[in-house]
């Protein structure tokens, strides 16, 4: 079996190694600049069943949204045990997505929520049969409407390690993952019929995490999200200057739990979340894609302090979902910024806060810990992993 093998030089002296596993899905191996790795890679000789057909996305009529319907997912491995586990590198007894030892690794989902066809075929990704009817019309609203749920899915697995997050890499480890996420950010913003790109890490059992291997993934969607919708709505209200008018607003405030030169990281003025934090870049970029080296070496050293400090709100792990909204790839590029929401449903240590009446059926929030109370928590905690 013959599996072609590229490598390219990123910022900062990571090195990226693009390869294919044995069903054809994309497998990308990111180096740290200082890694001790061979360049050569193992390839995957496993037998493989075929991709599984891409997803159906049907509209709810009553709200406009589109939810696919990915029915593949069933069969995902929840909590193997760790001699078992799918993303760690290959062993002869554990037959897992990922040929070799890595530092870093990226590959296409094998049970995708979107993807693997696309509005026009590219590469090894066919074209949806429904692609002669675009994307133009998904905002119009109508009954038994469907569309092909097209875009692609990712896996970015942070270490080799079985256990950890985010939070638990080193500094240059941080690094070496931004460069990831910046990286596949443009490539999936250039894939016809992606219309907004996500980058997110579910952290913990209580999120409904299946898997504890240290990762997180990229979404490429066909249409903007139903939250990104709303923030663009708030744009058109306030103004273009939102963010900057946000951070001016927050840093005034005692509700900033870390600040850098480039970044602040702060609890927002009406939290939802028992704890949530948002981190925000000064100066504005779209996506991960834009940002430069200088955002991308101080991200690494402040956002893994901001996690090590949320893990110290207690004496175990907090689960969290860490999700970095961007901007559409095709609209708002020069107002919708770049920005962390980080959220926990934990409320104390032995508490969570579960979405009841109000907040899941109606999204009508109400709030249990006020966001200043957090803010000093967390500034405390934050204090005292760096001390």
């Amino acid at each position: 079996m013959s599996v072609e093998q590229t490598a390219t030089t990123l910022e900062g002296g990571v090195i990226k190694r693009s390869t294919r596993l044995a069903d054809g899905r994309e497998l990308m191996y990111f180096d740290d600049p200082d890694t001790t790795l061979r360049a050569d890679r193992a390839i995957d000789a496993r037998t493989l069943d075929g991709r599984p057909e891409t997803a159906t996305m049907r509209q709810d009529v009553l709200t406009g949204e589109w939810i696919s319907f990915a029915a593949s997912r069933q069969n995902r491995v929840v909590m193997p045990p760790a001699d078992l586990d799918p993303l760690a590198p290959q062993t002869p007894t554990n037959p897992s997505e990922v040929p070799s030892v890595y530092d870093v690794a990226v590959f296409e989902n094998r049970s995708p929520s979107f993807g693997p066809a696309l509005a026009e075929a590219t590469g090894d990704a066919p074209r949806a049969v429904d692609a002669p009817r675009g994307t133009a019309d998904l905002d119009e609203i109508g009954f038994g409407r469907s569309r092909t749920s097209v875009g692609r899915c990712e896996v970015v697995c942070f270490s080799p390690e079985a256990t950890g997050s985010f939070g638990s890499q080193s500094v240059t480890r941080a690094r070496t993952i931004i460069e990831a996420w910046a990286d596949r950010t443009a490539a999936l913003s250039a894939l016809p019929g992606v219309e907004q790109v996500f980058v997110f890490e579910n952290r913990g059992a209580a999120i409904g995490v299946t898997l504890p291997h240290p990762h997180g993934q990229i979404y490429a969607y066909p249409y903007v999200a139903p939250r990104t919708q709303r923030l663009l709505a708030s744009i058109d209200e306030v103004g273009p200057d939102l963010f900057d008018r946000i951070l001016a607003f927050e840093g005034d405030s005692d509700r900033v739990v870390l600040r850098g030169e480039h970044w602040t990281a702060f609890v927002p003025f009406a939290a939802r979340w028992p704890i949530e934090v948002h981190l925000v870049p000064h100066r504005h970029v779209a996506d991960f894609a834009e940002t430069d080296a200088a955002q991308r070496d101080e991200l690494a050293v402040l956002y893994r302090t901001l996690l090590r400090g949320v893990d110290a709100l207690y004496d175990d792990p907090t689960p969290y979902i860490a999700a970095w909204h961007a901007a559409p790839v095709h609209a708002a590029r020069d107002s919708a910024r770049l920005h962390l929401q980080l959220t926990s449903p934990r409320r104390g240590a032995d508490k969570l806060k579960y979405l009841a009446g109000s907040e899941a059926a109606l999204g009508a929030w109400i709030g249990d810990v006020p966001p200043e109370t957090t803010a000093a928590r967390l500034r405390a905690a934050i204090e005292g992993v760096t001390a």
